[in-house]
């Protein structure tokens, strides 16, 4: 695997840039797999099917200079800075599934050799004995699979609550004290210093490396422009007349927002922290727009198999989803 390396000359980038970078290699490098590293000034990053208004705290983020990006995949909303590190995978294989596993099961055994009790949890995380180090997103392009995680190696921890929860000071006490006991600085487990960590990471998992050139550089910041979008990062809202929540096993936190019309569906938008691995409107929303809101007439115009638009998804708990 060939780690990709930036000119010598480049400083530390907004989020934005990193995110075109991974989709910049996967769409132009002909490298089967690929791997870097990544951090940033203090940024929130929410998944690409969250709505901002429900994820962040806004005026934290805006009284705390901390920047907000929504990137491409789908899972939850993280915060990243300087103290921690971001981890980026790019591969030739298509399987989802295989995909997923193989790269996060290589981030496990890289800590396991450095003596870390790390073992893989649910569908995207990497504990260390009961507590959250590391959670990975991940989607695809033509050809080539995108996977980005977090590494916990230190954090700012009241950044990392307030961005993401309410600023009352009591609240923001008891969710700092909360999330410390749910996830895990990797510092107070190994002896190496950050930037050790750093190299440490870089040889164990690439025997290689390619570097970009400045016109590679140029080409990520014209790509870039998508990211910063504000169209992108705060989406447009569509109009609904009915919500209906519902957590699912395996997919994560669902929110259906339907806009009816005379008990016809006009239109459906589906909010949450799930994987998406295929198409979600052509596949499975746009054959919702004209049907009466009953579980018959939609399990007759969806596919039987719905798993491989949203990772883990069932056909028959979709419905339950929407007619609850």
């Amino acid at each position: 695997m060939k780690y990709i390396q930036l000119p010598a000359e480049e400083g530390v980038r907004r989020l934005s840039f990193y995110l075109a970078m991974e989709e910049y290699v996967a769409r132009h490098l002909d490298e089967p797999e690929c791997f870097f590293m990544w951090q940033v000034e203090p940024s929130v990053i929410f998944g690409r099917n969250q709505l901002i208004e429900t994820e962040v705290n806004m005026d934290f983020c805006r009284s705390h200079g901390i920047s907000i990006y929504r990137r491409k995949s789908g899972g939850g909303c993280v915060y990243a800075d300087m103290n921690n590190v971001m981890f980026s995978y790019i591969t030739n294989e298509q399987n989802v599934n295989f995909t997923f596993n193989r790269y996060i099961m290589m981030i496990v055994r890289m800590l396991q050799r450095l003596g870390v009790d790390a073992r893989v949890s649910g569908r995207n995380d990497v504990l260390v004995g009961d507590r959250k180090v590391s959670g990975s997103a991940f989607y695809r392009l033509p050809q080539r699979s995108v996977v980005h995680s977090t590494m916990l190696y230190d954090t700012d921890m009241i950044n990392m609550v307030g961005s993401i929860t309410p600023t009352d000071t009591k609240l923001l006490s008891k969710g700092v004290m909360s999330v410390r006991q749910r996830v895990c600085l990797l510092k107070d487990y190994i002896l190496l210093t950050l930037p050790e960590f750093l190299q440490f990471v870089h040889d164990e998992m690439c025997d290689g490396e390619r570097l970009l050139t400045t016109a590679d550089v140029k080409a990520i910041e014209e790509l870039e422009q998508q990211y910063l979008s504000p169209d992108f990062i705060y989406g447009n809202n569509p109009r609904y007349t009915l919500v209906k929540k519902r957590r699912i096993e395996g997919v994560g936190d669902l929110e259906a927002r339907i806009e009816l019309k005379d008990g016809i569906i006009r239109s459906v938008n589906l909010i949450g922290d799930y994987f998406l691995i295929g198409e979600l409107d052509s596949q499975l929303l746009d054959k919702l727009k004209g049907l009466p809101l009953n579980p018959a007439a939609i399990s007759r115009a969806l596919p039987d198999r719905i798993d491989d638009v949203v990772l883990n998804l069932y056909k028959e708990d979709f419905i339950d989803l929407l007619i609850q």
